[in-house]
């Protein structure tokens, strides 16, 4: 099976965890800007950040054959810093624009504060203008709440539901996002937020359509395999093959796939891995050898 973890943040994972995701069929992945453990006190770090999700992690993941894709925003949690946010909300289009941008995120709330729902509305009405995906960060805390004003903020700002993918949900929430007409992405997550175990009965209570199953693995104790072991654990828990697809697989390439940047014929074909590339000079490598495989037909 092939797989697509539409929410992984690749700049905390080493590249064992590449080759150890492409062994395992993850196939494609979308990292979203997120908050890196520490607040940045400078505008230019948030450059610095953004321009390696375009260039250094898109070049890092393609060289074990993993399709990466990114989402551009200002993360609920700095949003906070009111000054900064506004000069990093300024550079934003510079960035939203690039090739394998496929969404504004992940943004949202975090302490449901009034600065964080000001750069929330911005960016809601940045998609808006320009028919972006947005991907939404539900709060740890009072997530129901969250969760329920977040949907609420972007049909004020226009979005189209269709248009709108809110991440970490669980039990509480997932009729309140399936009800409003977006997509609902859960986290698998070790001991907090969704395990594999609790996401299997929630495929079998909702059915597979709309919802989408992510890592978000990042600098805490997280996993990167977390998809295709959920989707190991949805089979022999006896789920239809077909509804472990949809969740781990196609409803994330047709809700990302709105933004025209995923090239859905590619994903399809056998990934050519030429490690001999450099990337500004750099390589993955450290004096291993390269893997370099030829071109493979269509499997």
């Amino acid at each position: 099976m092939r797989f697509f973890d539409p929410h992984i943040h690749m700049t905390s994972r080493t590249t064992d965890d590449l080759e150890a995701m492409s062994k395992a069929g993850v196939r494609a992945i979308i990292e979203p800007a997120f908050w890196l453990g520490q607040p940045r006190t400078s505008v230019g770090s948030f450059i610095d950040y953004w321009s390696s999700l375009v260039g250094w992690e898109r070049f890092r993941a393609a060289q074990f054959g993993v399709a990466h894709y990114c989402a551009m925003g200002l993360n609920s949690k700095e949003a906070n810093d009111e000054g900064l946010a506004r000069e990093v909300l300024a550079e934003l289009p510079r960035f939203a624009f690039k090739e394998g941008v496929v969404a504004i995120g992940e943004i949202g709330y975090d302490e449901i504060t009034k600065a964080e729902e000001k750069a929330y509305q911005w960016q809601l009405e940045f998609a808006v203008q320009h028919d972006m995906v947005v991907m939404v960060h539900s709060p740890h805390r009072d997530k129901k709440n969250g969760i329920r004003r977040s949907i609420a903020v972007a049909k004020e700002c226009g979005l189209s539901m269709e248009k709108l993918v809110v991440d970490h949900n669980n039990e509480e929430t997932v009729q309140d996002v399936l009800d409003a007409g977006a997509w609902a992405a859960f986290t698998i997550y070790p001991h907090t937020k969704m395990g594999s175990e609790r996401m299997v009965e929630i495929v079998r209570q909702y059915g597979p359509r709309r919802i989408i199953v992510d890592s978000s693995a990042d600098w805490g104790v997280s996993d990167p395999l977390s998809v295709p072991k959920t989707a190991r654990l949805m089979l022999e828990r006896g789920i239809d093959p077909a509804a472990v697809e949809l969740t781990t697989w196609q409803n994330a390439l047709d809700a990302y796939g709105q933004s025209g940047q995923i090239d859905m014929e590619a994903l399809l074909k056998t990934p050519v891995v030429d490690q001999r590339q450099l990337y500004h000079q750099n390589s993955v490598l450290r004096g291993q050898a390269p893997r370099v495989e030829e071109t493979v037909p269509n499997d």
